[in-house]
């Protein structure tokens, strides 16, 4: 049941919320005001009842006090009785009981109700000394005509005061939020419209509507960029694909044509170079595509100096010399082994590709960081190229031929991988005039 209340709830227009929280917020406090209202205005009557009492009791009070007969009033009763209750004043006896007299003697007001249609009776009194030395009562009443009618009618104008109350706040809200969600509105038919490449016109006001146009042209400057560079990846990573499928299909058909074994036993290596270049390319495809879905291993603390020691233990005899300098002892990185493995086997591939005799790998540490720096003495990176180098499919040089057989994706990945363990990767220029990329990862607490 609540599920279903909680689901219409959402299912109604922001209007009417608001709304409808308004309305109730209004009408539950002006319905307890009416309410308290209505219990408090039958004492607020008697209270002014009793005021008008106590000002002819204290005229009354005076007069016998100084032998005298106190003064009619009209609408109220001003009696003299001794302190039995009986009068003294040549009168008929007053409706009052013993309990009555007792009371007023204390100076405590009573209400004596009244018999068929005889409104009920309100009474005050107090004990004088005449001048003989004789006790007097003094008391005055006087009848409370339409008290309970006043109360009952009060109470009711009240409660419709407070339902039309209600309504007005409700009529104001809804004419308020309507007019202040009209530029919201307007908004929206614009973002409807809007034609691509363009964005929405920013409000004058420098208000949450200005916020969140700008929010909203930001929002979608990012995703034409995304969009851009979906486009840009999916053409390049089709030619990139194309490619060594179209190489391979030409080797087989000259295969198939040319039963020369000699022939056949070299098309069939050329076919294996071009089926691992492409096993390589979907491999890293496969892996910017699962970084790019979000997926992240947990962090684990990766040496290293070790790791450093055996890629380079790895590297082709037939390549530049490859050697470790600059080792600061063991560095303890917050990463992956297998990311930190892919990334040191990229970047060395990538240096003795390029090398033109020797390879120098160090590794450094600092109190909150672990660095690699992979030196070459190739012909480096042009610095108009350095901010693009790890982009995806970017080369320096438009290699289309494959003679270097890169495939444009390795440091993309490389950057990408650092960048979601919160580190960073930059390219300059090394000490022997080639290249130098040097990677960070945050220094492992343990």
């Amino acid at each position: 049941m609540i599920d279903a209340v909680r689901r219409s709830w959402r299912r109604r227009g922001l209007r009417f919320r608001i709304t409808l929280i308004v309305t109730v917020g209004t009408l539950v406090p002006l319905f307890g005001l009416a309410l308290l209202a209505g219990k408090t205005l039958g004492p607020l009557l008697v209270g002014s009842v009793d005021g008008e009492l106590h000002a002819v009791s204290v005229r009354a009070e005076a007069a016998v006090a100084e032998g005298r007969m106190p003064y009619e009033v009209p609408g109220i009763e001003v009696r003299v009785l001794d302190t039995a209750g009986s009068p003294a004043d040549g009168d008929d006896p007053p409706p009052l009981d013993g309990e009555d007299v007792a009371a007023l003697k204390a100076g405590v007001p009573v209400r004596v109700e009244g018999r068929d249609e005889v409104p009920p009776w309100r009474w005050r009194g107090s004990v004088v000394t005449a001048p003989d030395g004789a006790q007097r009562l003094v008391a005055v009443g006087a009848p409370l005509v339409g008290k309970a009618t006043s109360v009952e009618d009060g109470a009711q104008w009240l409660l419709v005061a407070a339902g039309v109350g209600a309504l007005v706040a409700t009529g104001a809200t809804w004419a308020g939020v309507r007019a202040a969600l009209r530029p919201v509105t307007r908004m929206r038919s614009a973002v409807r419209r809007l034609p691509p490449g363009t964005r929405l016109p920013l409000p004058s006001a420098d208000d949450e509507l200005r916020r969140l146009a700008a929010d909203f042209n930001a929002l979608l400057a990012r995703q034409e960029e995304a969009a851009e560079r979906l486009r840009r990846f999916t053409g390049d990573a089709a030619h990139e694909l194309r490619s060594p499928v179209a190489t391979i299909r030409v080797q087989a058909e000259v295969a198939v044509t040319n039963p020369d074994p000699e022939l056949a036993h070299e098309t069939l290596r050329d076919v294996l170079d071009e089926a691992e270049r492409l096993t390589v390319l979907l491999d890293n495809l496969l892996a910017l595509a699962r970084s790019d879905a979000g997926e992240l291993p947990r962090a684990e603390p990766v040496e290293l100096t070790r790791m450093v020691r055996d890629v380079v233990a790895r590297a082709s005899p037939s390549g530049p010399r490859v050697r470790v300098s600059a080792v600061a002892g063991q560095a303890w990185a917050s990463a992956n082994h297998a990311e930190v493995e892919l990334v040191l086997d990229n970047l060395l591939r990538n240096a003795c590709a390029h090398a033109a005799s020797e390879v120098v790998v160090s590794v450094l540490t600092s109190r909150s960081h672990a660095r690699v720096v992979v030196d070459d003495d190739g012909p480096g990176v042009p610095a108009e190229h350095r901010a693009r180098v790890f982009d995806r499919f970017y080369r320096v040089a438009d290699d289309r031929a494959r003679t270097s057989g890169g495939t444009g994706l390795g440091l993309a990945m490389v950057a990408e991988l650092l960048r979601r363990r919160g580190g960073r990767v930059a390219v300059g220029e090394s000490p022997d005039g080639g290249a130098r990329f040097e990677v960070t990862w945050r220094r492992h607490p343990g």
